[in-house]
């Protein structure tokens, strides 16, 4: 360590103390001066190194690639760095002053001004919004704006990103996304897209016709293309179909669009979709002009092809309707076209369609309704000509449904006979028609008892084992195999073979009769009936009615030879005949004249209820 001369400490000590006693304060010692010097030292540091962040800061600030500008409250620019200027296209200095609300367009729509208010009154603490804004040079671009509070200053950062390449991208992926690789053209997607905004209330209140249509097509026979020819063909003819529809869509296309919508909404199917449509004369043109183009043949690469299409057309008001309930529309008239015959155009119909949804209504509550006993039997006496008197009755099926009121067999038969459900209700409708024409024996007794007649359908012979429930049946309730007579259409019945035909040989031995209902509507196989185990012949009412008066005009004299050899034919083999649709005495006494047995109709009496047939029973004379 290097000592230093006492002759140089003791000259520097006066030298100090001189200068403390001159610099410090009256009555404050040395102690207390060197203290104050010392924070006023570091006071003066402080302040050089915010000074030196600044710097720094500012540096930074006018280095980054980042665009950037500090803001005031009032909403001008305090300063800009290079990279703000050089994305807007002016110099830095220039940008000094300027509204920054108006540099990036953020007074352009409500939301997003009311945002920015509340940022620079601090009541918010960061804006972040997207903002397309055009450079002096032309062009535009895409902008992420993000503006907040400096900590520390009364001013405010805005920061601008260049997101151009972004949405560029962004853009293509959408595209690619929403459009068919094949056609080309918009997909499902972007369909429903479209379709939902079109059927916006702000779309159609301002101008308009709001209304709106569509062709929804379908390509008939399309899957043999691709089964016989390969997919690669079958996209190529899906490729030339768009071609024309699109074409089509261009020339009749003058909504608010400047076109209509072309899509392929998966398969072989497509949409065209009309935007502010006229009415449905429109549309009507539109789906002619479409199915003429894609009827016109194909040639694909040496394949000519020629195929048709099956359209379904709705034009209806945009307000009230739904995206779905549109779409099923569209699809419930396509199905319509293509029962219809295909290779046509159908629009849709209101009333067609309320019965389409009663049917699977009624379709769904068919087998639950059984299980909840709403059917119930009415009952149609068969009379005997000659002497007027009830010979049996038919048993006729109603359904007291909670929403549609009573329903008659045609509204549900069918339907019952397609899901299958006609053998649980048909096995229902046996047995209550056994037990009541049982009850009917037991309260009247006589010595012929009124029969029982009950329809039975084809497929209960097919489903079911229809021998064997009616043999339970009867056991069950005591009735005589005789007074139960099953009655098939002639349709089911004329050419049975197999499992049917031993069915009704079965229930013909046992004792129960075999009747054909609607005789002369069918087959009408003549031949036929020597080898069926039928005891009865049900003429249909289209014969009757011949024999009526209407308008002074005299009845068909062919009628009347008609039935009187069906008849006779009928007598010869064994077989008795009811006459159906009776309605007027004269009609009666012309059967009667050539041999009927039995009539069925109002001349005697509608569908009633077991109280008024047990009447009935009860007027016919003793012994009879």
């Amino acid at each position: 360590m290097t000592q230093r001369h006492p002759a140089v400490a003791a000259t520097a000590a006066p030298d100090r103390a001189r200068s403390a006693s001159h610099d410090a304060p009256s009555g404050r010692g040395p102690s207390e001066h060197d203290s104050d010097r010392r924070a006023d030292d570091r006071s003066d540091d402080r302040s050089d190194d915010r000074s030196d962040d600044r710097a720094d800061y500012r540096a930074a600030f006018d280095a980054a690639h980042l665009a950037m500008a500090l803001v005031d409250r009032a909403g001008h620019v305090v300063s800009a760095n290079q990279a703000l200027a050089a994305l807007l296209g002016v110099p830095p200095q220039a940008l000094a002053g300027r509204s920054a609300a108006d540099l990036v367009d953020l007074a352009s729509e409500a939301r997003t001004w009311h945002a920015y208010q509340e940022v620079m009154r601090g009541r918010q603490a960061r804006l972040r919004c997207t903002r397309r804004i055009k450079h002096p040079d032309g062009h535009s671009l895409w902008t992420e704006i993000t503006l907040g509070p400096v900590p520390g200053t009364g001013e405010v950062l805005l920061s601008v990103a260049d997101i151009s390449d972004r949405r560029d991208l962004e853009a293509r992926l959408r595209h690619l996304q929403m459009h068919d690789p094949v056609t080309r053209l918009p997909n499902r997607a972007l369909f429903f897209e479209r379709l939902s905004a079109a059927l916006e209330a702000s779309s159609y209140e301002h101008g308009g016709t709001g209304r709106i249509g569509l062709c929804y097509l379908d390509l008939d026979g399309f899957k043999a293309v691709n089964d016989t020819l390969g997919h690669r063909v079958g996209d190529r003819l899906l490729a030339a179909v768009a071609k024309r529809l699109t074409r089509c869509a261009d020339q009749s296309g003058y909504g608010r669009t400047g076109g209509h919508l072309v899509a392929r909404l998966g398969g072989d199917e497509f949409a065209l979709l009309v935007e502010d449509s006229t009415g449905t004369e429109q549309l009507a043109d539109l789906a002619r002009s479409v199915l003429a183009a894609v009827q016109e043949p194909f040639d694909l690469a040496g394949q000519r092809l020629s195929v048709s299409a099956s359209i379904g057309v709705v034009e209806r008001a945009a307000a009230g309707t739904s995206a779905t309930a549109l779409m099923q529309a569209a699809d419930t008239t396509l199905y319509w076209a293509k029962a219809d015959g295909k290779a046509r155009w159908t629009l849709f119909d209101p009333e067609r369609n309320a019965h389409r949804m009663t049917r699977q209504a009624l379709s769904s509550t068919l087998r639950p309704a059984v299980e909840r006993g709403e059917f119930q039997l009415e009952y149609q006496p068969l009379v005997d000509l000659e002497s007027g008197v009830v010979r049996g009755v038919e048993a006729l099926v109603r359904w007291s449904h909670p929403q549609f009121g009573t329903l008659t067999p045609n509204r549900f038969i069918g339907i019952a006979e397609e899901d299958g459900s006609i053998v649980q209700l048909g096995r229902w409708v046996l047995r209550t028609a056994c037990r009541q024409a049982r009850r009917w024996q037991i309260e009247q007794p006589s010595d012929s008892p009124v029969f029982v007649s009950v329809n039975v359908a084809v497929r209960q012979v097919w489903d079911s084992d229809l021998v064997g429930d009616v043999a339970e049946i009867l056991a069950e309730t005591g009735l005589a195999p005789q007074l139960l007579q099953l009655e098939l259409t002639e349709s089911a019945v004329m050419g049975s073979a197999g499992r049917p035909l031993q069915a009704l040989q079965a229930l013909s031995d046992m004792g129960v009769r075999i009747a054909i209902d609607d005789f002369g509507t069918g087959y009408s196989n003549l031949a036929y009936l020597s080898r069926l185990p039928v005891s009865v012949l049900k003429l249909d009412g289209s014969f009757v009615r011949g024999f009526r008066f209407e308008e002074g005009a005299h009845p068909n004299p062919a009628d009347e030879t008609i039935v009187e050899a069906l008849v006779q034919l009928a007598h010869r083999l064994g077989l008795t005949v009811t006459a159906e649709c009776v309605e007027t005495a004269a009609q009666a006494a012309r059967l009667r004249r050539v041999g009927c047995d039995t009539g069925q109709g109002w001349l005697y009496s509608r569908a009633v209820a077991p109280e008024l047939i047990a009447e009935m029973i009860a007027a016919r004379p003793p012994g009879v």
